[in-house]
């Protein structure tokens, strides 16, 4: 298990970019925000920042290992020593100055508003008030528009990436967006049928961030190579490769996306299937060692097992999540792999709930089985080997397969750690072509077919044990 989990890793954080010497650097990004930073056709993470950061690598003889996190998680990243750098199209702030080191600006940007293209009612500033309008969290847009938003008269409503943001508007629920400039352009390229309606206003520079005090050598490089490169002309070459007018077109229909883009979904597929596998059977253990606690006759067994099950059962998936990632590596001055992190996450959380599943099962078990036993000589976990818990699979099995249907949907709150399960390889395909609605809808039909797969496999067993013991 362990080999299989570092391979899997290991591909996970392969490098965007190598070289023979030099040192090796984790950058964080967030690959949603196209055209600075998204996952193409053939599954390469490209853009304007990973191409820049890839050529100053070349430049300056480093290696560089892209690690593809949402924007707020690539902050943590590098706040909790997980990665080296980030390149995600941060804007350069006083308060950000407080946290992060950054580099010599490397693009200026500027933001715009934009409504759908059949609205013909928003014109300006003025048209929004008494409406809502989506922004992206942290960036620009979002400073911009809560700048403006009392003088105007409207409310805002934030996303954690652009995609939602743009779909917000598409459902009616708000009637604008303030994004920066570029990422609106390359979308109205792509046919996500928006238009921009108002003039660009000035906004910040965007640099590459290290952590406060830390990684001073890399700061250095990344100035060096972004000056050579702005010398020689490259610069100039990839900002025109992904700003330049023009969009390849591409088949958007249900079957067009389908046959483009299974390639990447069957292989978050996978991740989803080895996390939840992998997950549950560690779950199972801990399920019954803490289940066995929490029928002990010891109240000291009993209160820690009960102390574990509460802890896991009462806190959001989500944050445990961002605990064990960012929290506990940043205390014990360590790094984890977000598989690691995953799979923990998974398994303590599951485990909780597998060990009210045993519980549940021991207890259905007639308590004149153990009596019966022990009257006979034997031994209290013997008993429960060999008497109590064979009479309890019974009745647990069905929880268990239902346990890993509800584990198996949890893996999508994982992406927010940057694993790329199915949730998040959807996000980096609609990052890229727009398609919220047949990409959710696909997405939507692979976990249905999935989980009612298993739901009838659980069926299918619990009927045959109902009819086995029915036999005897």
């Amino acid at each position: 298990m362990a080999v299989l989990i570092g391979l899997v890793g290991a591909a996970w954080l392969a490098p965007a970019h190598a070289s023979a010497e030099g040192e090796n650097y984790i950058v964080a990004t967030d690959i949603t925000f196209a055209p600075f930073e998204f996952q193409d056709v053939d599954g390469k993470f490209v853009g304007i920042d990973i191409d820049l950061i890839n050529e100053i690598a070349a430049n300056q003889k480093f290696n560089v290992t892209i690690k593809p996190l949402g924007f707020d998680a690539a902050l943590q990243a590098v706040q909790a020593n997980q990665a080296d750098g980030v390149i995600a199209g941060m804007s350069i702030t006083d308060e950000r100055k407080k946290v992060f080191d950054f580099s010599d600006p490397y693009f200026e940007s500027g933001v715009q508003m934009a409504v759908l293209a059949t609205n013909d009612d928003i014109k300006s500033y003025a048209d929004l008030r008494g409406k809502r309008v989506a922004v992206k969290n942290g960036t620009e847009g979002a400073k911009f528009a809560e700048s403006i938003k009392g003088k105007y008269g409207f409310q805002i409503v934030s996303f954690a990436d652009s995609a939602s943001m743009f779909e917000e508007v598409k459902t009616g629920n708000s009637v604008a967006i303030f994004e920066d400039y570029p990422v609106l352009n390359y979308g109205i390229q792509q046919g996500n049928g928006f238009k921009t309606v108002t003039p660009k206003e000035k906004g910040s520079s965007y640099g590459f961030a290290v952590n406060k005090g830390r990684n001073a050598e890399l700061l250095a490089k990344f100035n060096a190579g972004l000056k050579d490169l702005k010398e020689s002309g490259r610069y100039d070459e990839i900002l025109k490769k992904y700003l330049g007018a023009g969009a390849a077109e591409a088949d958007n229909s249900f079957i067009g996306l389908l046959k483009s883009t299974y390639p990447f979904l069957l292989a978050g597929l996978k991740m989803t299937l080895l996390l939840t596998v992998v997950s549950i059977a560690i779950a199972l253990i801990l399920g019954i060692f803490f289940g066995l606690l929490r029928v002990s006759r010891s109240i000291v067994l009993r209160a820690i097992g009960t102390t574990y099950v509460d802890i896991f059962r009462g806190t959001p998936l989500l944050v445990q999540a961002f605990f064990i990632y960012f929290g506990i590596p940043t205390a014990l001055g360590f790094q984890m792999s977000a598989l690691t992190a995953g799979i923990i996450t998974l398994s303590l959380n599951a485990g909780a709930y597998m060990t009210e599943i045993v519980r549940g099962g021991i207890q259905s078990v007639d308590k004149g089985q153990m009596e019966a036993s022990r009257s006979l000589g034997i031994g209290y976990l013997p008993t429960m080997r060999k008497v109590i818990l064979p009479q309890a699979v019974r009745t647990m099995i069905p929880s268990y397969v239902n346990q890993f249907v509800i584990t198996l949907k949890d893996t999508s709150i994982l992406s927010v750690i940057g694993i790329a399960e199915l949730t998040q390889t959807g996000r980096l395909i609609i990052a890229r072509n727009y398609q919220s609605f047949t990409m959710w809808l696909i997405i939507g039909i692979i976990y249905f077919i999935v989980i009612m797969a298993l739901t009838k496999l659980s069926d299918r067993m619990a009927n045959r044990l109902d009819r086995k013991g029915t036999a005897k």
